[in-house]
């Protein structure tokens, strides 16, 4: 019994970053806390500074059992859709991880097939350490991704706004159209008038 119930408590907890933008691909992290053990200042990826999130970024790395990052390509969210999309990122991250887990813990409103348990949990990333840690990881992978990109395509201004839809890059889509990491699904990408 007790080590059933020690194995159930190596839950996965799992976010995704990167649904809305308009340029990029969307991420996904799996991350397995160990139950003993607290990181003090875990929150929702987007109630934190960059700063904050990126410090701990490297403590999640180093204090988790087990973490995955994964990602669905802007390719792959024209071709299937951006929920499609996430759903698998989702999956890759949850394949990715070095343990195999007994649950999953989605946040959101809906869950993708795993080879395990799972469960939906709306504002999970407010409420179980897990899904805000995956979270933090993500949204620094995909920051980082973004700030690369940015130096690929300079004219859309991607590191600062990270690919959402400000005024700057729905006028720099305007002046220049759109470029390989543009989602042409999304229709100010797609559909130019």
């Amino acid at each position: 019994m007790g080590t059933l119930m020690y194995r159930r408590e190596l839950c996965a907890g799992v976010d995704e970053v990167g649904r809305g933008p308009l340029a990029g691909a969307v991420f996904a992290a799996a991350v397995v806390l160990d139950p003993f053990t607290s990181i003090e200042g875990l929150r929702d990826s987007k109630q934190l500074t960059a700063r904050r999130r990126e410090f701990l970024d490297q403590v999640i790395r180093e204090q988790a059992i087990s973490f995955c990052i994964a990602k669905a390509d802007v390719a792959e969210i024209d071709e299937i859709n951006i929920l499609q999309a996430t759903l698998k990122a989702m999956q890759r991250a949850v394949q990715g991880l070095s343990v195999t887990v007994d649950f999953v813990l989605v946040d959101g409103n809906r869950t993708p097939e795993f080879d395990c348990e799972s469960e939906w949990l709306i504002k999970g990333d407010t409420k179980f350490d897990a899904i805000k840690a995956a979270s933090i990881i993500a949204k620094v992978a995909r920051d980082k991704e973004m700030v690369k990109l940015d130096a690929r395509y300079p004219v859309y201004g991607l590191a600062r706004h990270k690919g959402y839809a400000t005024a700057y890059h729905l006028d720099a889509l305007k002046k220049h159209g759109p470029c390989p990491v543009h989602r042409m699904s999304f229709a100010p990408c797609g559909h130019r008038g």
